[in-house]
């Protein structure tokens, strides 16, 4: 018998149930660190975080679905480990993030890596939206959200000011976003969501931080046009 589909599920079910039985988290809290931030000015909207509902909802289909229909599949069985790993470490993210950002930051860059390596082994050719999609919108969102992470860490610890930190993580997430896409050209769902995280990142910004929201703007500009790239 094939383990790792099980794998999968029980890792993507964990995941799924981690938000209702961790404390809740609503980013971390200004005084975990020597320099106290309010609004960290790299962090999305509140209302971009809702994404989280689908990407829970759709890697749990994905993982049902991949056990009884695709168990011994090739194309399924090597996203596999990897997504797997990187689902239990989101299942456990939540309570260590409430507590310990540091150790919170670098998990979410182990999952972040592990999700892009699934990402890269997906054959966009092989069950287009039960494979492949829910594996790439979780991982342009985490490609967001791992920045987030280390930009809080990067002004919380004051080694870059507010707008200098959130302006560094918005280049290295859209330079890593135009890699992966133009890597795997024809799956745009991956550019599209960190497309949302920008615009989340726009809202929140465009009243008391404009300098941020400009960059954010330039970043979706940017990743639009290596998504039309990536088109042909």
């Amino acid at each position: 018998m094939n383990i790792k589909p099980w794998l999968v599920l029980v890792a993507a079910v964990a995941f799924l149930v981690a938000p209702f039985v961790s404390p809740p988290f609503m980013g971390y809290a200004p005084d975990m660190f020597p320099v106290e931030i309010d609004r960290p000015y790299i962090q999305p909207a509140g209302y971009a975080f809702s994404i989280w509902g689908l990407i829970y909802t759709w890697l749990a289909v994905h993982a049902v679905f991949g056990l009884v229909k695709r168990a011994d599949d090739p194309a399924w069985d090597i996203t596999r480990l990897p997504l797997a790993g990187s689902a239990a470490m989101g299942a456990v993210w939540l309570a260590i993030a409430g507590v310990a950002p540091v150790t919170a930051t670098v998990v979410i860059w182990v999952m972040l890596g592990l999700a892009l390596l699934a990402l890269l082994r997906a054959d966009p050719a092989r069950d287009r939206w039960l494979l492949v999609a829910p594996i790439a919108i979780y991982t342009g969102w985490l490609s967001a959200a791992a920045s987030v992470s280390l930009g809080v860490i990067l002004t919380g610890y004051g080694w870059l000011s507010n707008t200098g930190s959130a302006v560094a993580m918005l280049a290295l997430v859209l330079a890593m976003a135009v890699t992966v896409q133009m890597r795997k050209r024809g799956v745009l769902e991956y550019g599209a969501t960190v497309i949302w995280a920008l615009i989340g990142v726009i809202a929140v910004n465009w009243g008391d931080a404009r300098s941020v929201a400009y960059v954010a703007c330039a970043g979706i500009a940017v990743m639009a046009g290596t998504m039309v790239l990536a088109r042909r």
